[in-house]
């Protein structure tokens, strides 16, 4: 006989189902021979599946950031995953014999909303000021996300005196680019930063060529050092909103020492921008 919880989470699970009808879900595979493992980027508070086929095991009493997934042969069933910070995640799995992937890493930004509505006016429309702390939160949650990731755009860096300058990684969510930089401080002094621009250059046309130079302020800036210590890196992360450029445009991107002269100056083709991850 059903707990009243667990009749609860199971009405969760249909009224989820139906509301994702209109968005197909991934789907997750899994089978009785091999656990399927789910790394979320927050602890587990809840999980459950649609029928007895499917079990997804996580640890109830110390929350951790993933969870085991089996199954048994038959009809398809759905996942529904809530995170410690009310992140709700919504998944259709399946049985399948021969399993091509054993392990799930979860992002933030594939979470389907959250079981805590954010506080809305008499017209259901947002403070701006709880759209600023929402948008701040995620902008935080991706950005740490992403310097998890080993993924890498190209080969973009610049050197100056044993300091390295490079971008790892540019990535497209939403309506924002995700910048991933590191900054490599591999001389045998510190690297006191002064400041990190970043500007659109626009190179002209005609008989006389010239540069003209937009700087942009980014949305929100994660990890970002103030000092970076001799043999040592730092990765950071800077949010903009969403652009494309012409050919005869470029990203520049300008490292400034406080009290010094490693400076450098990092050019980021029309290329890379047009074509983020």
């Amino acid at each position: 006989m059903k707990t009243y919880i667990e009749i609860v989470f199971l009405l969760l699970v249909s009224a989820f189902a139906k509301a994702q009808e209109i968005k197909s879900l991934d789907t997750i595979y899994a089978n009785d021979q091999k656990n399927v493992a789910l790394f979320f980027p927050e602890p587990i508070r809840q999980g459950i599946t649609g029928n007895e086929n499917f079990v997804f095991t996580y640890n109830r009493e110390k929350e951790q950031y993933f969870g085991l997934l089996q199954a048994k042969p038959g009809k398809e069933s759905n996942l529904l995953v809530i995170n410690q910070n009310g992140s709700i995640f919504s998944y259709i799995v399946k049985y399948k014999e021969r399993l091509e992937k054993l392990n799930y890493f979860i992002s933030l930004a594939s979470s389907i909303g959250n079981e805590k509505p954010l506080n809305a006016d008499a017209k259901g429309q947002l403070e701006p000021s709880e759209r600023i702390e929402n948008r701040t939160y995620y902008y935080q949650k991706f950005s740490s996300y992403l310097l998890d990731r080993k993924q890498k755009i190209g080969r973009i860096k610049k050197r100056n005196e044993g300091v390295v300058l490079s971008i790892e990684n540019i990535v497209f969510d939403k309506e924002e680019l995700y910048f991933v930089i590191q900054i490599k401080n591999k001389s045998t002094l510190d690297y006191d930063l002064n400041f990190l621009n970043f500007s659109i250059q626009t190179r002209q046309k005609g008989k006389r060529k010239s540069l003209q130079r937009l700087y942009q302020e980014p949305l929100f800036t994660y990890n970002r050092p103030t000092k970076i210590a001799e043999n040592e890196t730092a990765r950071l992360v800077y949010v903009m909103p969403k652009f494309s450029l012409s050919d005869d445009r470029r990203v520049i991107l300008e490292l400034i020492e406080k009290d010094g002269e490693r400076n450098l100056k990092l050019k980021v083709s029309h290329k890379y921008i047009n074509n983020p991850n």
